[in-house]
């Protein structure tokens, strides 16, 4: 992992490319991100650190076409990125800091949301995901860990921008896997490109995990997932929470089709969908009660 070594949950004095480094954030296989400041009084910023190939030129100019690209993301619901660039083997993202906590606290059985948040976030979710694609960008990585809430200030935003990257002839003809299994589309659990319908399969798995604390295919192994994710059809919501609506569980089965020309066509039509869906549990009797 790159960057500088932590004591406890801060940084040691430690700067990369004139950012002050302050307490961690979170860290991953090859990333990490921490508070940042510049030190002449501008607003701290969430600066997320990549490793990069010591000395591979192409691989850090790949890295910063990617990042400029995903600066033209601007929505109130996907974290905005503010600057970047590259340092030695190390790539810099300096992004907007959100408050709150990643949806991976309220995908437990123990602590689902309610309902009706659970909708109104994913109906968000939707719409931003839905402004990405109109920009010819895919997540490829959309999961509960990459979408930051917080209830208190109404704030849902999409994140992780390293994965997040423009369509190109070049993207579509490497075949890349990237993204995490669980989450993952049959077609890219494959090696096959994602496109805005994978994202919609990882969006279904989201939902599922949301409403049920579980995932809709599990498996000890990636063989074993893939044959799964690929043979078997994702359990029916009903089965599992009978008391949701008809219409929601449909929806899901859309969002989880096999196929990818089965599952719904667009973002914007799942945010539509959903909306509906939560109006009509609204205007059920008792509805203000069970909330």
């Amino acid at each position: 992992m790159p960057g500088p070594p932590r004591t406890g949950s801060t940084v040691a004095s430690s700067t990369v490319a004139g950012w002050r480094l302050g307490r961690a954030l979170g860290r991953g296989a090859s990333s990490a991100v921490y508070l940042a400041e510049r030190g002449d009084g501008s607003t701290p910023v969430a600066l997320k650190l990549v490793a990069l190939t010591q000395g591979d030129a192409e691989a850090a100019a790949a890295f910063l076409r990617q990042a400029q690209a995903a600066r033209r993301l601007v929505h109130p619901d996907i974290v905005q990125l503010l600057d970047c660039g590259v340092e030695g083997a190390t790539g810099w993202l300096a992004m907007e800091p959100v408050p709150g906590t990643d949806l991976t606290r309220y995908a437990r059985p123990s602590r689902l949301l309610p309902e009706a948040v659970v909708l109104r976030l994913c109906e968000r979710m939707a719409r931003a995901l839905a402004h990405a694609h109109g920009a010819g960008f895919v997540h490829r990585d959309l999961k509960p860990a990459n979408v930051l809430v917080h209830l208190p200030g109404d704030v849902v935003k999409l994140a992780d921008l390293g994965l997040v990257r423009p369509v190109t002839a070049e993207s579509t003809r490497t075949g890349v896997m990237a993204g995490t299994p669980a989450y993952m589309a049959p077609e890219q659990l494959a090696g096959l490109a994602a496109d805005a319908r994978s994202d919609l399969y990882a969006f279904g798995v989201t939902l599922f995990e949301l409403l049920t604390g579980r995932l809709p295919h599990d498996a000890p192994t990636l063989g074993e997932l893939l044959r799964r994710v690929t043979n078997e059809t994702a359990p029916d919501l009903r089965a599992l929470r009978p008391e949701l609506p008809a219409e929601l569980a449909a929806l899901l089965s859309g969002l989880l089709e096999r196929r990818p020309e089965r599952r719904p066509p667009d973002a914007l039509g799942v945010a539509e969908a959903l909306h509906q869906v939560r109006a009509a549990q609204s205007e059920r009797p008792g509805a203000k009660s069970r909330r």
